[in-house]
């Protein structure tokens, strides 16, 4: 019988809606053909997030920080689905460690070897990613969507955020990168179209170069690429040293009211740029962890991005411009990815996390925000807390299950943590920080712009170092 002429019950819709008769007959990709591809997927979004990790500390720009750290967790998320994916169609070891293209390997090496950020959003937004776009798409023509629903499914959710990144990219390179950078880069993009081609394209669906791929060149990446622990920041932290208000201190102080209290959370919460910069030092050097592992870490550096982009908001939901009056400082990241190695940061990260369990922690803010009749502070706090329960289930998970159990754990915490020196008086003899009080500013400005007469008491706040000394554990975490 002719698919065309074939009618169901009724005529409705056949095959359970995901395609036509006609559609569902036809011959698409073997079980080996599909196979192949996948692994050329999952390497590319593996490379990918290897990339937005390796890259995202020394990103001067925070608008990058954040996009990265979202496209990391893009990544591994797809990443996984596809190992599973593989899992499921008889490969069975699956391989999934092996290089599927020296070519297509060097292309991703010369993305993350790129030389400042012009070449790198070119590199991942003009090229790589539109590369994974294609491919998809090309699957999505090429496979029977009957018998390759599994896999249908996997590449649709994908393109929903492969076309987001490449869409977010677009527009980054428009802003950032002129037309004397792109004839600069012009050489390097030649190449990475070449190696591309040497590779039959990222998903090796294009015909092989005569003679087998050819040995491919290489550029930016002829040195191996070293990972950049120390963070750097835009124009916009003229001050990331600054050590000069200490938000703990007032916020927990009880003779404060609740509402110049969300000041200091928004503060808070845009602080926390610095641990997407340390948390991608821990998984930019923990290659040999499991998949899950990684997925886990990087979602968890993508609600820290989250959080900062919260305060963010708050500021300017606020009416406040806070790159005029808030210096955001780096000195934890700093310290900790300098200091520390990468266990040891982890120890830190998941110590600080049990500190902000109890009621004076995630909760208290939640109910300042709550206290303070902001709803927008209250929605924020609210998703912070519940956000905070995930990363200590993803502690215990992925780091005290190693150390044993948790009085270890927070031991081990408490010892990293006690070997980290953010050196206060260093900073300022050195001239790199005056340590700048910069709360009056704010609060009055918040003041003016709401209409309120300022409190003598909060306009008056100010804490040195040496009198917050005892708690300097506490005041210079980022929760």
């Amino acid at each position: 019988m002719n698919p065309e002429t074939y009618r169901t019950y009724r005529d409705l819709p056949p095959i359970a809606g995901i395609t036509t008769l006609a559609d569902a007959a036809r011959i698409g990709l073997s079980i080996d053909d599909c196979v192949s591809r996948l692994k050329r997927h999952h390497w590319a979004l593996r490379r990918l997030h290897e990339i937005f990790i390796k890259r995202l500390t020394a990103e001067p720009i925070y608008e990058l920080k954040m996009g990265f750290s979202l496209h990391a967790h893009y990544c591994a998320e797809h990443a996984a689905a596809w190992r599973t994916r593989v899992g499921e169609m008889r490969e069975p070891p699956l391989g999934l460690d092996v290089v599927p293209s020296a070519a297509l390997d060097v292309f991703f090496d010369e993305i993350l070897a790129a030389p400042g950020t012009p070449a790198l959003l070119v590199g991942i937004y003009g090229y790589a990613l539109p590369a994974l776009r294609d491919a998809l798409q090309r699957h999505l023509r090429e496979t029977n969507w009957l018998v390759d629903h599994p896999t249908v499914r996997l590449c649709r959710f994908a393109l929903l955020e492969v076309e987001e990144m490449v869409s977010y990219g677009a527009r980054c390179v428009t802003q950032l990168v002129d037309a004397g950078q792109r004839r600069d880069l012009a050489t390097w993009t030649d190449l990475l179209e070449t190696l591309l081609a040497q590779s039959g394209s990222l998903d090796g669906s294009a015909p092989a170069p005569a003679g087998g791929e050819a040995t491919p060149e290489r550029l930016y990446s002829k040195k191996p690429y070293v990972f950049a622990r120390e963070p750097r920041r835009d124009e916009r932290f003229p001050d990331p040293y600054n050590m000069g208000v200490h938000a703990e201190v007032f916020l927990y102080d009880e003779k404060f009211p609740p509402a110049p209290k969300t000041l200091m959370m928004f503060y808070k919460r845009l602080r926390e740029i610095d641990v997407p910069e340390m948390m991608a030092s821990i998984i930019a050097e923990t290659p040999q962890k499991p998949w899950g592992y990684t997925v886990d870490m990087t979602r968890q550096l993508w609600d820290e991005a989250r959080h900062a982009m919260m305060g963010e908001v708050g500021f300017v939901r606020a009416g406040i411009d806070w790159q005029k009056f808030v210096r955001i400082n780096f000195t934890w990241s700093l310290a900790l990815n300098t200091q520390l190695k990468p266990i040891e940061r982890h120890a830190v990260l998941y110590f600080i996390e049990q500190g902000l369990m109890p009621k004076t922690g995630k909760r208290f803010e939640w109910e300042v925000g709550c206290a303070s009749g902001d709803e927008f502070s209250a929605m924020i706090q609210d998703y912070d807390w519940a956000d905070e329960v995930l990363h200590a289930r993803i502690g215990r998970e992925w780091f005290v299950k190693g150390m044993g159990d948790q009085k270890q754990a927070i031991d081990y915490g408490d010892a990293c943590w006690s070997k980290v020196l953010i050196d206060w008086q260093k900073y300022r003899d050195a001239g790199l920080t005056r340590h700048e009080n910069w709360w009056p500013a704010l609060y009055q400005e918040w003041c003016d712009v709401h209409g309120r007469q300022p409190d003598p008491a909060v306009l008056a706040y100010a804490t040195t170092y040496e009198t917050a000394r005892a708690d300097l554990r506490e005041l210079s975490v980022s929760g």
